[in-house]
């Protein structure tokens, strides 16, 4: 009884550890920055709060950036309304342009 206590244990903690992401494995702000000042900014504003003049000239209301992850990468990757998709920011950029996104709410 007491080792099966410890393999399920030893297990919980293992299945734990995996899930859980760690700074190697989490997307990078900081290099999302230079993502997003690229391909964004012009848009979508340094703050992310947009380009009012841009919104005029587009015939768009300004909307805040998306709230989940899963809708920013969406967003990039699909489109919407008036904006196409940015084919060229996929990988590694899409996760760290998605993390300085969420960054610019703090």
């Amino acid at each position: 009884m007491r080792l099966m206590t410890r393999v399920i244990g030893l297990t919980a903690a293992c299945w734990m550890a995996a899930l859980c992401p760690t700074a190697a494995w989490a997307a990078d702000a900081a290099a999302g920055k230079a993502v997003y000042d690229a391909k964004c900014k012009t848009c979508h504003g340094a703050d992310g709060s947009g380009n009012p003049g841009i919104a005029k000239a587009m015939k768009v209301e300004m909307k805040a950036l998306g709230s989940s992850t899963a809708d920013v990468k969406k967003v990039i990757t699909e489109g919407q309304g008036k904006m196409k998709p940015v084919a060229s920011v996929a990988g590694a950029d899409l996760d760290n342009v998605v993390a300085y996104v969420h960054s610019l709410k703090k």
